[in-house]
């Protein structure tokens, strides 16, 4: 059984057909990407899955539970977590008290061991602690939107544009970080529009074109594919 199995989802923006009959499944362990162009559906279908947006037929099941319709705010304690696309951490908070609000569904024992083991993978955080979120770079922002997510401890991390705003030293880091998280036993689902690093850490890939999926694979097979270098990698 798969951890996430989505099935023939559609979803519009009133008249707008945004994802078209898009299925993919997530198994645990694993780093699945969605690729594509802007506009292609990848947000769209995050938002559809962590409850944000809803799926008009299709469905989506979880842990083999569906959770079809499910608001939003009762996934996180299901095991579901997502870093939004632009980061969107809580500006006028400290670091210390935006990691406190990731943790919303947990008790008090267990919240100081996250926030300890999130300062312990981001050490920059531990430095910044009693700063002002909103007074962050782009990527210490960045670090502080995934430690947020990972404050519920998820079965399933989910990233949308980890990579987007940032200079390409950081986006390094950033992908590092993944590669550590995922190494550390964390399943994600990684939406990102730099294909080239995403098929890198890839373990499978769908690319979203037009709101459907055109293509999919292992990392591997897309990143040499000549239709994904043509379309993503410059090649």
């Amino acid at each position: 059984m798969s951890l996430l199995n989505v099935e023939h989802i559609n979803v519009y923006y009133g008249a707008i057909h945004a994802v078209k009959d898009v299925s993919f499944h997530v198994e645990e362990g694993e780093i699945v990407t969605l690729i594509g162009a802007n506009g292609a559906g990848k947000t769209t279908t995050l938002q559809t899955i962590s409850g944000l947006l809803h799926a008009r037929t299709g469905s989506i099941t979880f842990q083999g539970e569906s959770i079809t319709g499910v608001p939003a705010h009762k996934l996180v304690s299901r095991g579901l977590a997502q870093v939004p696309e632009g980061r969107r951490v809580f500006l006028q908070m400290s670091v210390q008290e935006n990691l406190e609000m990731g943790a919303f569904t947990r008790s008090g024992s267990e919240v100081d061991q996250s926030i300890a083991e999130v300062y312990e993978r981001f050490p920059r955080l531990l430095e910044r602690k009693n700063q002002i979120a909103g007074t962050l770079s782009g990527g210490e922002q960045q670090m502080l939107a995934m430690g947020r997510a990972l404050m519920s401890k998820p079965k399933l991390l989910m990233m949308d544009e980890p990579s987007m705003g940032l200079a390409p030293i950081l986006v390094e880091q950033i992908f590092e970080i993944i590669k550590e998280l995922h190494k550390a036993g964390t399943t994600i689902l990684l939406v990102e529009q730099n294909a080239e690093m995403a098929l890198k850490i890839a373990d499978r890939a769908y690319v979203l074109e037009s709101g459907a999926v055109s293509l999919s694979g292992t990392g591997k097979e897309l990143a040499e594919s000549d239709a994904i270098k043509k379309a993503y990698l410059g090649g």
